[in-house]
């Protein structure tokens, strides 16, 4: 299920200064809070900006040209993030007056980006020997937002248009946490992207492959923390410094991506796709299955077809 913003007040008419990317900014320390509007279908658009961005869709829909890779579309629940002084390129396909696009962008100084990214390899780099390190990558610039980017982002733009004396002291905690957030969870995507070529690399690699070609199994947290050479405390700190998250909702995501694929086959019944997703409780299944996707498997299962 998709992670939306919540909705922002759009421009009032009479204040509007173009129909096309009209822009309200919120100036803060360490960062600048963009938001955009479009309210007539439009293409090839260029924005730059001058600091690393966050951008990330609240309404309507965008076709994005970056990197000279090929155009996507861009739509609510999904974020992209952009290195200082490279250009988008942005066509407007839908928009209108009646159904208006709206985008925030967080333009964020990139000296302030370095130190935050230093000082973690510095003190909180909990597996030095795997050659991790805090950076962020932008192979993987688009992507959907979880719970925790979407209630950074939330959070974040209530403090930038809010009237708190204090609030670059709170923005400042929230960009630095949203930073944190955003290179776990690139982090795990590109080592998720190397297990089947590179299964041994470091530990981690070992135990998500242990993980992937068990999901259909009984999976103990003590046989992963025997397998990483850690005690259970020291394993959770690790996995969790890497990623964001345990161990137990990883393998639990896992299971569910796993289950949408089993369940686009009209000859698994629900009571099947929960054996084979390695749960023994179907009615937990369904309970973490709507949770995570915001329909049951089984509503899910009839839009698959």
């Amino acid at each position: 299920m998709p992670n939306f913003l919540q909705k922002i007040d759009l421009t009032n008419p009479k204040y509007l200064q173009t129909l096309v990317e009209n822009r309200r900014v919120f100036n803060m320390g360490n960062c600048e809070l963009n938001v955009f509007e479009s309210y007539k279908e439009t293409y090839r658009v260029p924005l730059t900006f001058n600091d690393f961005v966050i951008t990330s869709m609240v309404r309507g829909k965008k076709v994005m040209h970056l990197f000279d890779q090929p155009a996507f579309d861009y739509l609510p629940g999904e974020t992209v993030i952009v290195p200082a002084n490279e250009t988008m390129v942005i066509d407007f396909p839908e928009a209108e007056a009646e159904n208006p696009t709206q985008c925030i962008a967080l333009a964020v100084d990139e000296r302030y980006v370095n130190s935050t990214l230093n000082y973690l390899d510095t003190y909180y780099n909990n597996d030095p020997d795997s050659g991790h390190q805090w950076k962020l990558q932008f192979n993987q610039y688009h992507f959907a937002n979880d719970t925790e980017v979407t209630d950074l982002i939330n959070k974040l733009i209530r403090i930038c248009s809010g009237t708190d004396r204090a609030k670059d002291i709170y923005a400042d905690l929230s960009l630095k946490e949203l930073l944190i957030r955003l290179v776990q969870s690139q982090y795990l995507v590109q080592i998720s992207k190397e297990l089947e070529d590179h299964p041994n690399q470091s530990r981690m690699h070992y135990i998500l492959h242990y993980i992937h070609e068990n999901l259909s199994e009984k999976i103990a947290v003590d046989a992963l923390c025997r397998k990483a050479y850690l005690s259970r405390n020291e394993f959770f700190k690790w996995f969790r410094g890497q990623f964001g998250i345990t161990p137990l909702e990883y393998i639990n995501r896992e299971r569910i991506k796993m289950a949408k694929q089993l369940l686009a086959d009209a000859r698994n019944n629900i009571s099947s796709v929960s054996h084979q997703c390695g749960f023994s409780d179907v009615n937990y299944f369904v309970r973490l299955f709507k949770k995570k996707e915001g329909i049951t498997p089984g509503d899910y299962k009839l839009c698959a077809r």
